[in-house]
């Protein structure tokens, strides 16, 4: 038996890259998964967004690993739909919910409606996240665990003059306050809920051509092979990393632990 042997997990943009990686992780630990996406282009992101075939690669994953999963396509700015879209996935999987991955996230950093599309996913998503899921939650008397995906972005400030990426870095702050709200309201619940504080992860929203010319925009680099490594001094690693800390956090190892904004970053925000 896994260390989440009889849970349900449901996780947030987890078609690709983190999300994924929470997912499959999760799920190799024994826990049955509520997978949800957008899978579809918001207009000012300019790099490729996940598809419902990537969607279905999260499926396959975890379903070679043994466990059940519900995989819907949501959005989580629209709080009705993603309500919907749990009720569906624990309705399925047997009616109960202990963990909640706040996942979904854009980098869109520059360009027309930039800002306003960032916040409404990066931190009006999160909050629609949490709040349809805290009342299943509450009313199985489970207790259970939360963990909203911030950044080093929430935790520092990296100068730029672009809406979006103000936008960025304001949203990933907003998802702390909205941690330690969370984790006082639902702690009498025990129900935990912290922030995890990626720095550079291997992902399609981080590795792509967009984000590498808005890097050496941002630093002065002006470098063809340009990356989060070289540019800001900021160690990449590939998300299954993140993913054992959320492994980690959420399940009995990580009980005692709540209203933390934890740093995975390679000791880059002490350095800054």
């Amino acid at each position: 038996m896994g260390a989440l042997t009889g849970k349900v997990a449901f996780i947030t943009g987890a078609a690709r890259g983190q999300g994924r990686a929470h997912a499959v992780r999760l799920a190799s630990d024994g826990a049955d998964v509520i997978a949800v996406d957008l899978c579809d282009q918001i207009a000012s992101v300019p790099y490729p967004m996940a598809t419902a075939d990537d969607l279905a690669g999260t499926v396959k994953l975890v379903e070679d690993t043994g466990a059940r999963i519900v995989a819907l396509q949501a959005d989580v700015r629209d709080r009705a739909s993603l309500k919907t879209a749990l009720r569906t996935g624990v309705d399925e999987l047997g009616g109960r919910l202990d963990i909640v991955i706040a996942n979904a996230g854009i980098a869109p950093m520059t360009g027309e409606n930039a800002w306003r599309d960032v916040i409404d996913v990066n931190l009006t998503g999160v909050h629609h996240t949490v709040d349809v899921a805290m009342r299943p939650m509450v009313g199985a008397g489970n207790g259970g665990a939360i963990v909203l995906i911030s950044s080093v972005m929430g935790l520092v400030g990296l100068g730029s003059p672009f809406a979006g990426s103000l936008g960025y870095a304001a949203a990933k702050h907003g998802v702390v306050g909205l941690m330690r709200s969370y984790a006082n309201l639902l702690g009498p619940q025990n129900i935990r809920v912290n922030s995890i504080h990626p720095a550079g992860v291997r992902t399609p929203m981080i590795d792509n051509d967009f984000t590498r010319q808005w890097l050496a925009e941002m630093t002065g680099v002006n470098d063809d092979d340009v990356n989060m490594a070289g540019s800001v001094n900021m160690e990449t690693v590939e998300p299954e990393v993140i993913a054992d800390t959320v492994a980690w956090l959420v399940a009995d190892t990580g009980r005692h632990i709540t209203g933390v904004a934890l740093p995975v970053d390679d000791g880059f925000v002490n350095k800054r």
